[in-house]
């Protein structure tokens, strides 16, 4: 472990780097402990672009861990769709329903406490004991991770050997719990923990990027023994598979719906989410697509193309006909749609404003 002046002078680079060039994001503009836990299970493999479309209006839809709990588990997903990996949106809902059963509302302040909410680990535990209440925690991510490795001068090492050492490097940086209210003129909130996690997570975010990272704006350079790009584990390769979909539309009066098929209950990867209706690879013969794209779901590519509704593909659909339902499109903003689902029918102009709220 580095000497205590280095950990000391790398606080001090790294949190006057903060104060000076942090994002603006909405959920840092409280530390209210459940507004933290609501952006920290947003964040988790999903870009912060993406995360910020979706975390004010599901704020705004679920404004309190009560209200959470009281929803519909479809109401939940269908505010989280386009987000993606809706097995968060779904553990996030049983730990408010467990928060307020079991704790009267109250989220617990410490990192031991917060474990034992339903789909609370490691990570969101460290996460919102330290921005909320100032825990000495270290809190450990893809980019934490990144950080520690190229500062110790350390390649990239995933075993749980190399996760032990940057857990025990992360947690000695960690500076002590200290949170203040100063007073000059202004009113000035200060956690030295949670602004520290913060940091080192936006250093990683901004600066210390996997590829081509900005060294010569990197707020401790000077401490850092790699310097640059540190030596990696190749990533797998990125897998191809063709998708084709039927697009359906009919009148119904004034209103327009839309055919859809929602996955069971049961499934593996969205569970309960609605999505267009598939087609056998090659049912539509040399019938043109009326649109194409591509999706992408954590290491496979999906190449897709979308047919517009005729009785012939009608009969090929792989989904039974029990399964199929219609849909009002005014409705589409109140149901989970899967992300694809999603994606092409505003691409198509079925969804023509994202409705969450």
């Amino acid at each position: 472990m580095a000497l205590e002046l280095e950990v000391k002078a790398f606080r001090r680079m790294l949190g006057s780097w903060y104060k000076q060039h942090a994002r603006v994001l909405p959920w840092r503009e409280s530390a209210d402990p459940y507004r933290v836990w609501v952006s920290e299970i947003m964040l988790q493999q999903t870009r912060v672009a993406a995360v910020i479309e979706h975390y004010t209006a599901f704020m705004k839809k679920f404004p309190t861990v009560v209200a959470l709990a009281l929803a519909d588990e479809a109401e939940v997903l269908a505010a989280w769709s386009g987000l993606g990996y809706y097995r968060r949106a779904r553990m996030l809902h049983k730990a408010a329903q467990f928060c307020t059963r079991e704790m009267g509302g109250i989220i617990p302040r410490g990192s031991t406490e917060l474990r034992t909410l339903p789909g609370v680990g490691e990570y969101t535990s460290a996460a919102i004991a330290s921005i909320a209440f100032g825990e000495s925690v270290a809190v450990v991510d893809g980019n934490v991770e990144r950080v520690v490795f190229r500062i110790m001068g350390k390649p990239e090492d995933t075993s749980s050997v190399g996760r032990a050492f940057v857990r025990e490097v992360a947690g000695a940086l960690v500076p002590p719990k200290r949170m203040l209210a100063r007073i000059d003129g202004l009113r000035e909130r200060v956690n030295a923990a949670g602004d520290h996690n913060q940091a080192m997570m936006e250093l990683g975010a901004m600066i210390c990027t996997p590829r081509a990272p900005l060294c010569l704006e990197c707020p401790v350079y000077s401490l850092c023994q790699t310097k640059g790009e540190h030596v990696t584990v190749p990533r797998g390769k990125q897998q191809s598979k063709p998708a084709d979909f039927l697009l359906a539309l009919r009148k119904a009066g004034t209103s327009t719906e839309v055919l859809l098929v929602q996955r069971s209950a049961e499934a593996s990867l969205m569970a309960s989410m609605y999505e267009l209706p598939a087609l056998p690879i090659d049912a539509a013969g040399d019938t043109e697509p009326m649109l194409r794209l591509r999706h992408s779901i954590t290491n496979t590519n999906y190449y897709v193309q979308i047919f517009g509704d005729t009785r012939e593909l009608r009969r090929e659909l792989v989904a039974k006909e029990e399964d199929l339902t219609w849909i009002r499109t005014s409705k589409l903003g109140e149901i989970p749609l899967t992300g694809l689902a999603r994606k092409v029918l505003r691409r198509l102009g079925v969804i023509e404003i994202e409705a969450i709220g």
